[in-house]
């Protein structure tokens, strides 16, 4: 079995490893984080995934998504928040349904890193609105006990 992307018998495998990461953009993210995307299925699907790592204290900008977004935490501990919700700590194996056009984020804590598999559909070819960055005093917050 090779290392490299392949189709077989109409199945487009990816092979881990194989998806460069990128640096997320200072426009959507406070702190180093790296995305790897890993699809955006092409029409009629409107469907993409990415899997996103945080370095400590990194987290999204408040964000929505027109469609809703899944998460699912896969290494590290990472804290989230719908606005004017409470923070919840997150950790591997937790999964997070972000509700169609809910302000939110989620990132890593101040002391460890997070990662995380993205998943939504595009609304009319765009999956995210991005808004302003989280403050230090929201994302610093009392987190909730869940």
């Amino acid at each position: 079995m090779s290392d490299v992307n392949q189709t077989v018998d109409d199945m487009k495998i990816i092979r881990a490893g194989s998806v460069e990461p990128i640096a997320g953009p200072a426009d959507w993210f406070t702190g180093e984080v790296y995305i790897s995307s890993l699809f955006n299925a092409p029409s009629p699907s409107r469907l993409g995934a990415a899997v996103v790592n945080f370095e400590p204290g990194a987290r999204t900008n408040w964000h929505s998504h027109p469609l809703g977004q899944v998460l699912v935490v896969t290494k590290g501990v990472g804290w989230t928040q719908c606005e004017g919700g409470r923070k919840t700590e997150i950790r591997p194996g937790d999964l997070i349904w972000c509700n169609c056009g809910r302000r939110h984020w989620h990132g890593a804590t101040d002391t460890q890193a997070m990662q995380h598999v993205a998943v939504q559909e595009a609304l009319d070819g765009k999956p995210v609105d991005w808004f302003e960055p989280v403050a230090d005093d929201d994302y610093l917050a009392e987190v909730s006990e869940s």
